[in-house]
């Protein structure tokens, strides 16, 4: 599975340190974090419909 190039609620280039990817709890798809998001709990979804901060 390839990993993400960008953060799934902003978009941002996931080139920071304290960015991080992990598998989608429901589909197992990779999601991909920015630190920002990351600490301001900031939602996303995931393609399969999971949504998480």
């Amino acid at each position: 599975m390839k990993k993400p190039e960008k953060c799934i609620s902003c978009g941002k280039r996931l080139v920071e340190s304290g960015s991080t990817t992990f598998p989608c709890p429901q589909c197992g798809k990779l999601i991909g974090r920015c630190r920002s998001c990351r600490e301001a709990s900031a939602v996303f979804v995931c393609e399969c419909g999971y949504e998480g901060p």
